[in-house]
């Protein structure tokens, strides 16, 4: 336990360490507040004989230390890695073994996949590719020659490959089977994805396979020194969704952590700022990353790597070269006339080497003289630094942001005011403004690109703007998400210890995991059969029982089905869902609709949640000439918009007779047109679960999946059932 000076020992505690490019960070939480008990910071350990198990394990220690606990202590223990990342950013990886198993036009269709070798990385460099064939899938034998065979020719790394393995993976078992008997790591097709399409399945097992070997060495490092520290909670990884996997999960799909850095920031706000409907962006000195959190869910897409799309389900993350060191840049005043500001960025104060003009002393920038340089060979010399005798300073958007006091004190960005305006004013001058005028144009021009950015993810994924919140993160989180916030009418906030977000997202993430299956005509019996797949891969990592919740989709113009299942790898020690009075949640739900709160009606609520609304008719000049929609807000005991619905009905039911008065309502509710029935989007309330089958448009898929939930309530447990129009 901890010294008694100290004080007592802070309870179980949740680890997040984030390993960056530069730094590597360790944060502490209390598994019963969620409060942020300790932070570190050591530098990543690219050059040590360990690699960046050595850092992790640096903060770690020194982690543990500082806040006052024992190994003992730990109860989950996260980490997210750039690792996977860097490696297929530079070129860093293993040479790969392909073993391609058919035979006839099988054989034909695998022996093409040698074109993965001109597969360009972002590095320039081609994938190294070696191939095999193996004709009889059968053959022990035979497998184990193909995979000598590669590994004659210098594979590091074995891949195996064989059409429709979705559905028969006889010959790519038979393959593995071979690499474990020569000890040489594998992959196959069918454990990356069960989606068809052999080129794309093989492209992305082959990439997974590229960053395996590294992978596998630092997990080996760090789970042997969890376990000589004495740490007894098992080591997860972060994912590329915002979710965490196991290590042993990790270990088959390395992958999976590529790009987890923005999902780690993303985590932190879904999990600790409780963003429901919103936008994230992650600011740091070079960039910023955006990305849309939509009904308390992130939002997933297929991600390309080397120009060509794979099977990888990544964040949906947009990367935009304006962050809090991007430097100020001029046009025009070479003449008689004012200079004008032509842009900020993409070139950092950090990448030119100049420290930022605002952390300088103010005595120091007294009688500096702006001038223009290019900060790289090959860049435009229209750079706008500051001269104070032998030293330059960069102009950046930090400096403009502490001039007009956006950046609250303590914040990880603030600089001393005094500093920030003697910093701006030489440029004030050159356009021919004040103080404030230079450096509202400065955020003006930074955030100009981020907006349209921003914009764009809103349009796209249909943002509702009345309860859409920007949060920012990251260590230059005030010096665009506040301005931003201004310029486009929605409400901002900077998240608590921004700098840190993204460990936070490490620490607070849950065990994710998804299935995704082609089933043409998919009966109800398909569909449940793909929700218990996902549901028991996080059980199987870890995931409490009592917690898991899983989202099903079902396009059946693509004929997928896809089920997303996250959980927690503990009962929860904190209701997260608890906590608020009903005159903050309905306070909550009225700044959401845009009314005062005593126009609200309350239509239900269980212990967890209560839900609000009103009528009102559509705006416009026909307005008053249209039905009115029953405007839904569901607010949980922390006063958070869980959900937000249009046109809605709410119905409270009992568990043990909602199946038979839900299928009533569904049909009642179900519209019909040119393309047939179309049954309303249900989401059920069950105690702190929120059940999400919108995403399901047939009724008699979304019915079984309704059982599917509500037969493991109590009889007499209330259901709250809200159902949306679709339009």
């Amino acid at each position: 336990m901890s010294d008694p000076e100290t004080g007592p020992a802070p309870g179980p505690v949740r680890i997040g360490i984030d390993v960056g490019g530069t730094f590597t960070d360790a944060v502490a939480v209390s598994a019963a507040t969620f409060e942020l008990l300790g932070q570190v910071k050591v530098p990543t350990s690219h050059d040590h004989p360990d690699g960046v198990a050595h850092g992790i394990m640096t903060a770690l220690e020194r982690l543990l230390k500082e806040v006052g606990v024992d190994a003992g202590d730990v109860g989950f223990l996260a980490h997210g890695t750039t690792q996977a990342t860097n490696a297929l950013l530079e070129g860093d990886v293993a040479t790969i073994g392909i073993v391609g198993v058919g035979t006839g036009y099988d054989a034909f269709a695998v022996r093409r996949l040698r074109s993965l070798g001109r597969l360009r990385l972002d590095s320039g460099h081609r994938l190294p590719v070696r191939y095999a064939a193996v004709r009889d899938p059968g053959d022990p034998e035979a497998a184990l020659a193909g995979v000598d065979a590669v590994l004659a020719e210098g594979a590091e790394v074995v891949v195996a490959v064989e059409p429709f393995s979705v559905d028969d993976s006889e010959g790519e078992r038979a393959v593995l089977d071979a690499a474990a008997r020569r000890g040489v790591p594998a992959t196959a097709t069918h454990e990356i994805t069960r989606l068809y399409g052999l080129t794309k399945r093989a492209r992305t097992a082959a990439l997974n396979a590229g960053v395996m070997p590294r992978m596998l060495q630092t997990a080996d490092l760090v789970e042997s020194s969890i376990a000589k520290a004495g740490i007894g909670a098992p080591l997860m990884v972060m994912r590329c969704d915002g979710g965490v996997m196991s290590l042993a999960e990790m270990r088959h799909r390395p992958l999976l952590t590529i790009l987890s850095g923005p999902a780690a920031g993303v985590a932190g706000a879904l999990m600790r700022e409780r963003i429901s409907e919103g936008v994230f962006l992650e600011t740091g000195g070079t960039s910023t990353d955006i990305s849309v959190i939509r009904r308390g869910n992130v939002q997933i897409r297929h991600v390309d790597m080397g120009g060509r799309e794979t099977y990888l389900s990544a964040l949906d993350v947009r990367t935009v070269g304006v962050g809090g060191g991007s430097v100020v840049r001029l046009g025009g005043g070479d003449g008689a006339g004012a200079a004008v500001l032509a842009d900020v960025g993409p070139r950092s104060a950090h990448i030119a080497g100049l420290p930022y003009a605002c952390f300088a002393d103010p005595a120091e920038l007294g009688g500096a003289r702006l001038v223009r340089v290019a900060p790289l060979d090959g860049d435009p010399a229209d750079h706008a630094v500051l001269e104070s005798g032998t030293r330059r300073f960069a102009l950046t958007v930090t400096c403009a942001a502490n001039a007009l006091g956006r950046v609250p004190g303590g914040d990880y960005a603030r600089a001393d005011p005094r500093a920030a305006r003697a910093a701006m004013e030489p440029l004030a001058r050159a356009l021919g403004t004040d103080v404030e005028g230079a450096a509202r144009a400065v955020l003006d021009k930074a955030v100009e690109r981020v907006a349209e950015a921003v914009e764009d993810l809103v349009r796209a994924y249909g943002l509702d703007r009345s309860v859409c919140t920007l949060v920012g993160g990251g260590g230059g989180a005030a010096t665009v998400t506040p301005h931003l916030g201004e310029h486009l009418g929605i409400r901002a906030r900077i998240a608590a210890h921004s700098e840190v977000i993204s460990p936070l997202g490490v620490a607070l993430a849950l065990v994710r995991e998804t299935v995704e299956r082609i089933i043409p005509g998919a009966t109800h019996a398909d569909v449940l059969a793909v929700r218990a797949e996902a549901e028991q891969a996080v059980l199987d990592q870890g995931a409490d029982p009592g917690g898991v919740e899983v989202d099903v989709t079902v396009d059946p113009q693509r004929n997928l089905v896809t089920a997303v299942a996250t959980g927690a790898t503990e009962l929860r020690t904190r209701d997260r869902a608890a906590g608020a009075d009903g005159t903050a949640a309905r306070a909550a739900a009225a700044e959401a609709l845009g009314a005062a709160p005593g126009e609200l009606t309350e239509y239900a609520s269980n212990a967890a949640y209560t839900v609000f609304g009103l009528l009102r008719r559509p705006s416009g000049p026909f307005g008053r000439l249209a039905r009115e929609r029953r405007h839904v807000r569901v607010v949980d005991g922390e006063g958070v918009v869980r959900l937000h619905n249009g046109d809605a009905e709410v119905d409270t039911l009992v568990a043990g007779q909602a199946e038979g008065r839900l299928k009533d309502l569904v049909e009642e509710r179900t519209s019909y047109g040119d393309g047939g029935a179309v049954p309303p989007a249900v989401w059920l309330l069950l105690g702190p679960k929120i059940a999400d089958l919108s995403g399901v448009m047939d009724a008699g898929h979304l019915l079984a999946l309704a059982s599917t939930e509500i037969g493991r309530r109590a009889p007499d447990e209330k259901v709250i059932a809200i159902m949306e129009r679709r339009r």
